[in-house]
């Protein structure tokens, strides 16, 4: 078992006061004298001898990784896949690491989105000015002009965004576990449109600026000995804070601050906004939604606030281990009513695949996402698509399949698509 050096040489200081405090009163002066040597000790630079310098690549060259063929993240030299503690007992550091390199294949999937999808890249708010903070999302070209077919898709919580269902599936797996392409392209293959809502890009992060408060008490007319008094208190919190902040920030981190989006601060406003601004402008007359874990929950708030826009446009929603709740959120009789025709929800079950579940909550069905009482892939993602495609194809080229049938094929016939996500959540 490792130890930190900072750990090393503050352990026989901890030992002494635990012993001192056993003591009776007169040990007090020796536990101030103990705590005054704590106050005095640089924790800064201790933790800093543990801890190498929060300095990572910006590329996945820098990393030494790359996705082979089969699109799969491998060391460049060794072929290895990521190792997450690359340095012993640095858990701070080695997340950090990871984090930074999630970033870069965040970029990275936005590049496949557009090269390899072929969707575009559309800013929001559409009206945003040049100064102010822009979010986006993606979309094919005929997303709001195919008259049949659009399907919109999704993702939970998290730092996941746009076309992806889970960072660590991406990282640890593939690119076909972790994001949403191969099932962007084979809609696209089938003739719809598709949207690609991005409902966790809610702000920018900019450095926070350092304000300088000048004392109150310089240009007071108080006696010195009661602006002494005074000011004790306040130097005393900072004197806690500053004391704090060698643990919580030892490298000296920049202090950021977010500046929210207009209009989409939130999933929720997100989805409405996408909603107003492109899926009811689209003039498919069959809009389709796949919606994860807390997708569900933004789908559900849809409803509520554009519920007669969402029952004449939408056929059918798949959600897949949605975290809404209709009694918290307040949807109405008529809403519950709706999904219960029109939804279904895939749950986490030891039951086998598509075994109804039961649930406290009188929206939509229940069912199981398991298959044999363990988790496991009900179809890769490369096949799945074709049996999710199936009904839809029925209801274009067969003419006489009313709008009823299209949606009770795709509750039917949907299979699990988010499945595997189960095993990072």
């Amino acid at each position: 078992m490792c130890i930190s050096l900072s750990s090393l040489i503050l352990l026989p200081i901890w030992i002494s006061m635990a012993q001192i405090q056993q003591g009776g009163p007169d040990e007090k002066e020796k536990s101030t004298a103990l705590k005054d040597l704590l106050s005095r000790i640089d924790l800064d630079e201790l933790m800093k001898k543990d801890e190498p310098p929060l300095d990572f690549p910006d590329t996945l060259e820098g990393f030494e990784y790359a996705f082979n063929e089969k699109g799969q993240l491998r060391h460049i030299k060794t072929g290895e896949p990521f190792v997450f503690n690359y340095r012993e007992d640095l858990h701070r550091w080695n997340q950090k690491r990871y984090e930074a390199l999630g970033e870069i294949i965040t970029k990275y999937v936005y590049e496949l989105l557009e090269k390899d999808c072929s969707l575009k890249k559309v800013s929001i708010p559409v009206d945003a000015t040049e100064s102010e903070p822009k979010s986006f999302i993606f979309m094919s070209e005929d997303a709001l002009t195919n008259p049949q077919k659009l399907m919109v898709l999704i993702h939970g919580s998290g730092v996941v965004r746009a076309g992806q269902w889970a960072r660590r599936l991406i990282i640890n797996e593939d690119l076909d576990s972790g994001t949403q392409i191969p099932f962007i392209k084979r809609a696209m293959d089938e003739g719809y449109g598709v949207i690609v809502l991005n409902p966790n890009e809610n702000y920018i992060e900019v450095e926070k600026p350092k304000i300088h408060v000048q004392s109150s008490s310089d240009s007071s007319d108080e006696p010195a000995e009661k602006r002494e008094r005074k000011d004790k208190v306040p130097k005393e919190t900072k004197k806690r804070r500053d004391f704090y902040e060698k643990y919580r920030n030892p490298q000296r981190e920049k202090e950021m601050m977010q500046l929210y989006i207009r209009e989409n601060g939130s999933p929720e406003e997100h989805a409405v906004y996408v909603w107003d601004h492109f899926i009811a402008q689209s003039a498919a007359e069959n809009v389709f939604f796949v919606a994860h874990s807390y997708g569900g929950l933004a789908f559900v708030e849809l409803m509520i606030q554009r519920e007669a826009d969402v029952k004449s446009k939408v056929t059918a929603v798949a959600l897949t281990d949605s975290v809404h709740n209709v009694w918290h959120q307040e949807a109405g009789k008529t809403i519950r009513e709706w999904m219960r025709e029109n939804c279904c929800n895939w749950v986490s079950s030891s039951e086998p695949l598509d075994t109804s579940v039961e649930s406290m909550l009188p929206d939509c069905p229940r069912v199981s996402a398991e298959e044999d009482g363990k988790m496991k892939r009900v179809i890769e993602n490369r096949g799945r698509a074709k049996r999710w495609f199936q009904p839809y194809r029925r209801k274009i080229t067969e003419e006489e399949e009313r709008h009823r049938s299209t949606r009770a094929n795709f509750l039917e016939e949907l299979p699990v698509y988010f499945q595997i996500l189960y095993r990072s959540l």
